[in-house]
Formats: C-alpha cells, sequence, structure tokens
C-alpha cells in the first residue's frame, strides 16, 4: 500500500486507552481494540448514546494526508467495540467539518441545458470535489496477508503502475486476502449497508481486471449511473424535488420516474445514479450513521462468523484480528490514514 495516493489504500494506528483493564479483560495494547461482551446489543439508529457503548473503552486514531478535511487533510477518529449473542458492533466516529452528498450530479445550466458536475482537476478516478464521505476498514483474513503486521494495509498498495494515476491495490501472493469494509455515503449507507468487499492478489489490467485486487462479494450491485437522454437526466426522484433543495443526490431504484425538466430552474442539481439494495455475501455488514456537528458517527453490526470465504471470521475469541481503518473527505481515494495496523480483541 502507498503512502498517499492509492485506488483504496486503508491504513490506521491507534493511541493509548488510558484505561486499565479488568481481571477478566485483556490488557490493551496501544494499537488494541477491545471488545466488550454485553447484554444487550446498541439500537442500530447512529446514535452514540447507548448503555452498550458506555461497556467499551475507545481508541483514538490520528488520521493522516488525505484530501479535504477543511483543508488540513487530517482527522480524528474514536472506535469502540461490542458484541452480543452471535454478532459484533463497532462505534466509529471521527471528525469531518462537512457532510459531503453532491456525488456527481447534474446541474441545470443558465441556457436550460444540463451538465454533469465533475472536479476539473481529476485525470482519472480522484474526484475530490463532486464525490461522497466514506470510511473503510480492511481486515486480514486468517493472517494470511504476511507482511500486514509489519506494514499493515500498506503491504497491499502498489504504486508508480501503469493504468492508474496513484497505483493499484493486490496483496503479494496468491492465497493472501483481505476482508474490506467500505460504507459509501451516498451510495449504500442510505439503504443501511457497508459494502462488502475483498482483497486478494489479482494484477491490474484494464480489460480484466481495472479493479487489480479490490473485489466485491456477491450479492451486487450497489449503484449503476445513468447519462442524459436528449440532452436532459433521464431519471428523476418522484418526489420532484432538486437534490440540492431539500431532496437527495441519490436515487433508490424503484422509486425515480421519467425526467420532467419543467420541475426545475437554473442552479438547480439533480442525482445521476440509482441505489440498489445490497443481497446475500455482500450485504453482510449493517449499518446507520448519522453526521451532526462536524462529526459522523456510524454504529456497525456483522455476524461473528457468516460461513463466506471472503470474510474474516471471529471464531475465536482469543485471537487477535489485524484491520486498518481510513476515512475519506468527499474524495473518492484520497483518504486520510496512518501506517500501522489496529487489532480487534474480546473481553469475556
Amino acid at each position: 500500500m502507498k503512502r498517499r495516493l492509492s485506488t483504496v489504500s486503508i491504513a490506521a494506528t491507534a493511541l493509548l486507552l488510558g484505561a486499565c483493564a479488568t481481571k477478566d479483560e485483556p490488557m490493551a495494547a496501544p494499537d488494541m481494540l477491545v471488545s466488550a461482551k454485553v447484554a444487550a446489543p446498541p439500537a442500530m439508529d447512529g446514535n452514540a448514546s447507548d448503555a452498550a457503548w458506555a461497556m467499551a473503552k475507545p481508541i483514538t486514531v490520528k488520521l493522516e494526508d488525505g484530501a479535504n478535511f477543511g483543508g488540513k487533510g487530517t482527522s480524528t477518529a474514536t472506535l469502540k467495540s461490542v458484541y452480543s449473542g452471535d454478532t459484533v458492533y463497532f462505534l466509529i466516529q471521527y471528525d469531518d467539518p462537512t457532510e459531503s452528498t453532491r456525488r456527481g450530479p447534474f446541474q441545470k445550466q443558465a441556457d436550460g441545458s444540463w451538465t454533469k458536475l465533475k472536479d476539473p482537476n481529476d485525470k482519472g478516478g480522484d474526484d475530490n470535489v463532486y464525490y461522497e464521505d466514506k470510511w473503510a476498514m480492511i481486515w486480514n483474513i486468517d493472517n494470511s496477508i504476511a507482511a500486514f503486521d509489519k506494514k499493515g494495509c500498506m503491504a497491499a498498495c502498489h504504486e508508480g503502475e501503469a493504468g492508474k494515476p496513484y497505483g493499484n491495490k493486490y496483496t503479494s501472493k496468491s492465497g493472501e486476502m483481505g476482508d474490506i469494509w467500505h460504507s459509501k455515503g451516498q451510495r449504500t449507507a442510505p439503504l443501511g449497508h457497508v459494502d462488502d468487499q475483498y482483497l486478494d492478489s489479482t494484477r491490474f489490467d484494464p480489460k480484466t481486471a481495472p479493479g487489480a485486487g479490490r473485489k466485491s462479494d456477491p450479492g451486487g450491485p450497489e449503484y449503476k449511473g445513468f447519462g442524459l437522454v436528449n440532452g436532459k437526466p433521464e431519471f428523476m426522484n418522484k418526489d420532484g424535488k432538486a437534490a440540492n433543495a431539500g431532496g437527495t443526490f441519490f436515487i433508490i431504484d424503484g422509486t425515480q420516474v421519467a425526467f420532467d425538466d419543467s420541475r426545475f430552474k437554473a442552479g438547480d442539481e439533480v442525482a445521476s445514479f440509482l441505489i440498489f439494495a445490497l443481497k446475500g455475501d455482500r450485504a453482510d455488514i449493517k449499518v446507520a450513521q448519522r453526521w451532526a456537528n462536524g462529526k459522523w458517527t456510524s454504529e456497525v453490526s456483522r455476524k461473528l462468523t457468516t460461513g463466506s470465504k471472503f470474510d474474516v471470521q471471529f471464531n475465536n475469541l482469543d485471537a487477535k484480528y489485524g484491520f486498518g481503518f481510513a476515512a475519506f473527505d468527499n474524495a473518492q481515494v484520497r483518504h486520510a490514514y496512518h501506517f500501522d495496523p489496529l487489532y480487534l480483541s474480546f473481553a469475556k
């Protein structure tokens, strides 16, 4: 994984917990997130005030060298975890001064024509103006990524290769796999899902493997873009609202209607893509998130074990599980990050 310019490079490190372990809970190292056992799980509503979260000790993660974030390119994330029954939960909070929703909208011009807004500096897969907020985690499946403990997710990033301006992402050897959790603020989160993806050793090929080693679990797609038909957007939301005037910058599949240009005035913006409910393996991870007062709060849940070869399996509560974390502020690839891996362990 490269230091800054990658397609989906993801890595993080943590600071000291500043709290003592109990006799039933392992002493947490600086990079260890301890999942507390709770009788009642948190409600999945994007609210951090649940009693369950008070049982969990946070770790604080400094993220650096991203795009935006108020022009500083940095953020601070706080992570917590609990588990109850057969499910593990995560509370993810990080600073972001703006809620970014304008992912590639169509905009009506003064002459009545429509155009799709795009970052003028984007030379391919690097939009930092008209995009969405995201966060991502990557898990080392079965400790198969040999260099993960030393390099974290950087072990899977390869810069300076032909085909993409910021390199490619893949593991070094066949059999090395990572589980990617990718929460997309406008494409998956509105329907309550984190995009469940995975990483393998596939090298980049513009025709057969444009995503190199990063792939989606079975059960997609999560979205589909649409274009202009006779100079006007193909669809609109059935409420007929402009996205920048109380509407949304996405359309849930099944709610689209034929476009009515008379509903919109110059300067109005509308969605350019449909979103779909994920299914099957790709729908394993649930999320409820909200932005308020310069901070994103996400409550995440997943079964401890899914049985999928594309997923990390939390099937040994005595083990530790390596992962990384990154946050994207209105950025396609330029995430705020750190180099070293984090680890998850379970209290009993």
